[in-house]
């Protein structure tokens, strides 16, 4: 921006002799009135301060390029012009007049008179008039310096302070555009701008509409941008007002407010506030009949709130349990991979929340979801729940008599990731399947085999271990796995007292299952493939069950030979 012109400056200069002739006149006969003395007395400390930072301001070096003075000047001399014909009608002891009329206009005229002067007060600690427009004004670049940034920042707040509508709006476009463009900038907005009034803006009842709609997409910038930005909101008080828009602004102002809500609760220190605002309700409407976005954001939040003991209780009291579980079955994408992880924390809380979810049909959605959903974050999340619902006896058989459902497990065993795949395993491991359902899996060996070999994550091999024990209780599986001569090779390696990846409590644990069948061809195939050399050096060692297994496997083998040699 160019520097002003000589002909804007004059008017400018000219309004400020003026304030100065009008401020030292009313100096003097503030002093010498002889009516309402103790008012006076106030206001000739006022109209003191007040000379003071019209000095202050005639000393700044660039004092007569700042928009804001053409709006600040004008107004303040209509109040000084204002306090001097009062001060005239006070000046004489028998004032005749109507007294309460009189008192009521010098109340009007002393808070214009505080008000003016708390503005140039804001406009003076920003430091903005030191600083030639020029800089100050023009939009920062990728390049701009912290001091540079800094004082953009302080004169944005400056108008949004003192300005009116326009100024206002204009400021929160320049603020909103920097915030999106500058990662530096919210850390920075945090430290120099004055956020308790950005927050201010949110207020029904005393902002324009306009104003408050961008106020809030800057708050809602701020409090998703990083740590100290989210503190700053939060501490400057935003949680209350931003919950407030939730519950009754616009669908546009909801999914702002929503998203601001939801970065504010993820720190668990903020998350314990919902609740002081009322907001556990809000959420929950939020995600009952909000947008798509509202939604996503409110059960974000829920989540978050959540870990908190006395706001997870009252979640339940509420009815969040089947606004969360209808999410899961209509949501986007989005909002069902939160409330999932959502229904997940609380199935593994406790009985309470567990017997809710049962209540509302919980199983059921949960099971037909597995059918629809591609995350594999929300399916880890459903496969949780699952899991924490499956402690009641009767869920387990639901759940174990579900030949859909089994075969879904046995899929995710071989095709998931790897932390499907280790939740997969252990409901295989755990629910008590049908010899018939055991059957229908059987081509997940292999990748229980294969799994058994990865030490990572935690628990790991242990759930395949299971799993696979259990499945090599049907016959035609054991005879399936020892024909897989990958998984064989793969058996012998892991019982090698040389390899240290694998605990061999697992592997000796799937050779005495296969052992134990019965089966003279599975354990002729066993030896032929070495497991024996492996077992009979493992029972020396006394790892837990080589010595049963080996038993099993050459004791019926001697057993075999000697009924041979009976017959014969």
């Amino acid at each position: 921006m160019p520097p002003p012109s000589s002909a804007a400056v004059a008017p400018l200069q000219i309004l400020l002799n003026l304030i100065n002739e009008t401020l030292s006149s009313l100096l003097l006969s503030s002093l010498a009135v002889k009516s309402f003395v103790g008012r006076w007395q106030v206001l000739h400390s006022k109209l003191t301060s007040l000379h003071s930072s019209i000095a202050e301001i005639s000393d700044s070096p660039h004092w007569a390029e700042n928009p804001l003075l053409h709006t600040l000047l004008p107004n303040l001399l209509s109040t000084l012009q204002r306090l001097k014909a009062l001060s005239d009608q006070c000046a004489d002891s028998s004032f005749s007049g109507g007294k309460l009329l009189m008192q009521s206009d010098l109340d009007m005229a002393s808070a214009s008179l505080s008000n003016q002067l708390a503005d140039l007060d804001l406009l003076l600690r920003s430091g903005v008039l030191h600083q030639s427009n020029a800089i100050v004004l023009s939009h920062p670049g990728p390049g701009t310096g912290k001091e540079d940034l800094g004082f953009f920042i302080r004169d944005l707040f400056t108008r949004l302070q003192i300005g009116g509508v326009e100024f206002k709006k204009k400021a929160l476009e320049s603020l909103f555009q920097l915030l999106n463009e500058d990662e530096k900038s919210p850390s920075l907005v945090a430290r120099e701008g004055n956020v308790g009034y950005l927050i201010h803006l949110l207020d029904f009842n005393h902002n324009h509409p306009s104003v408050r709609e961008q106020a809030a997409f800057a708050v809602s910038v701020l409090a998703a941008a990083n740590d100290e930005a989210r503190k700053c909101v939060f501490e400057e008080g935003g949680l209350g007002p931003l919950l407030r828009i939730l519950e009754t602004g616009s669908t546009v102002l909801k999914e702002k407010a929503a998203i601001a809500v939801e970065a504010i609760t993820a720190d668990p220190e903020n998350a314990w506030a919902v609740s002081a605002y009322g907001g556990v309700s809000i959420l929950i409407e939020a995600c009952r009949s909000g947008s798509p976005a509202t939604q996503t954001h409110a059960v974000g939040a829920i989540r978050n709130v959540a870990n908190v003991e006395d706001i997870k209780m009252t979640l339940g009291e509420e009815g969040a349990v089947p606004v969360l579980l209808q999410v899961l079955v209509s949501g986007v994408s989005a909002s069902q991979e939160k409330a999932a992880s959502c229904v997940a924390f609380l199935a593994s809380s406790g009985e309470y929340f567990r017997a809710l979810i049962i209540q509302e049909r919980g199983l059921q959605r949960l099971m037909h979801l597995m059918q629809d959903i591609s995350s594999s974050d929300t399916l880890e999340h459903v496969l949780r729940s699952i899991i924490s619902l499956s402690s009641s006896d009767h869920t387990a058989r639901i759940l174990s008599s579900s030949t859909i459902f089994v075969i879904q497990l046995g899929e995710l065993i071989k095709r998931g990731n790897m932390i499907l795949q280790q939740l997969s395993a252990s409901l295989v491991a755990y629910l008590s399947i049908s010899d018939g359902n055991k059957r229908a899996i059987g081509s997940c060996m292999g990748s229980l085999v294969k799994l058994m070999e990865s030490p990572k994550p935690v628990g790991l091999q242990e759930s395949a271990a299971q799993a696979l024990v259990s499945l090599l209780a049907v016959r035609s599986n054991r005879k399936e796995l020892v024909r897989d001569e990958k998984s064989m090779m793969r058996i012998v390696h892991m019982l090698d007292p040389r390899n240290e990846a694998v605990a061999k409590t697992f592997p000796v644990m799937v050779v005495a299952a296969i052992a134990g069948g019965g089966s003279h061809g599975c354990r002729k195939r066993l030896l032929a493939s070495g497991v024996h050399p492996h077992l009979q050096k493992l029972s020396e060692m006394e790892v837990t069950g080589a010595k049963k297994a080996l038993q099993r496997l050459v004791g019926n083998r001697l057993k075999t030979i000697f009924s041979r040699t009976w017959r014969e």
